[in-house]
């Protein structure tokens, strides 16, 4: 089991909510997503920094596995850990209702980074999250 590195706090809007009354599974992809994104400006290299330098992540794989549903008005925690794989890098993602601590969504997340149009290394990213990566 790995340390997370980073969470946030996000509450479930009402128009997220499927016709059975939970988050429509594809809601979770953008929660996962604004996490990430919210990991990367704790981490001192926002998006906007990576775009202006020439550097675009792109995700290649994503795996969920959904445990138990949110609903309307709950709060959940999203949390992660990272890890350097290769070229890749795998963001393992899970989110928790807050109030019940049930996991409702586990996931990884694999990325690469183009520059230039290329696959590149991503150095530059590695090097803004040495801190945060794990083994």
């Amino acid at each position: 089991m790995h340390d997370y590195i980073f969470s946030i706090e996000m509450e479930v809007r009402d128009y997220e909510i499927d016709s059975e009354g939970i988050v429509n599974n594809a809601n979770y992809l953008h929660y996962l997503e604004h996490t990430r994104h919210a990991f990367c400006r704790h981490a001192g290299f926002s998006f906007e920094q990576m775009q202006q330098r020439g550097i675009i992540p792109v995700l290649n794989r994503v795996e969920i596995d959904y445990k138990t549903p949110l609903r309307s008005g709950d709060t959940m925690v999203s949390s992660l850990w990272i890890e350097l794989q290769g070229v890749r890098f795998i963001f393992h993602q899970d989110i928790f209702n807050k109030a019940t601590g049930k996991m409702a969504v586990s996931a990884v997340v694999s990325c690469v980074c183009l520059e230039g149009g290329r696959l590149s290394r991503g150095e530059a990213i590695a090097e803004a999250f040495k801190d945060f990566l794990q083994s």
